[in-house]
């Protein structure tokens, strides 16, 4: 993943943000929506975009287009910076490889404690029981 080719190929928009500020909120875009078209991308390979497809499925349009918004500030630069941190997060997050698990044995204490357990278990149910005259 080449992040300076993929920064040159992230689109922004301003849009009016919800929230506090009072007058201010109804006259000044500060939210800010980051778009990236994953297939045109040339910062990122073939297998890194399938990956990519795969992991954030539900975050993608029908278009392929990744888009995010930021309004936790009430500065726009803020909040461009914050939705570029939180998009390569997001990226790097969806490339890992998870390591495939080795299965294993229990070992031989952890099967005696969990059968002393049921056998504890049992002997509880039993007193239980009304006893036999």
């Amino acid at each position: 993943m080449n992040q300076d080719q993929i920064s040159t190929e992230l689109q922004f928009k301003a849009i009016r943000s919800s929230g506090p500020g009072g007058q201010h909120a109804n006259k000044v875009s500060s939210k800010v929506e980051l778009s990236f078209e994953l297939n045109t991308s040339n910062g990122l390979t073939e297998r890194e975009k399938k990956r990519i497809q795969l992991k954030l499925d539900s975050k993608l349009t029908n278009d392929s287009v990744l888009i995010l918004q930021c309004d936790e500030s009430r500065s726009q630069h803020q909040n461009k910076q914050l939705v570029i941190k939180r998009f390569f997060k997001l990226l790097e997050k969806s490339l890992i490889v998870p390591k495939p698990r080795k299965k294993s044995k229990p070992t031989r204490s952890s099967i005696e404690k969990r059968l002393k357990g049921k056998k504890i278990a049992s002997l509880k149910k039993l007193n239980r029981s009304k006893p036999e005259l």
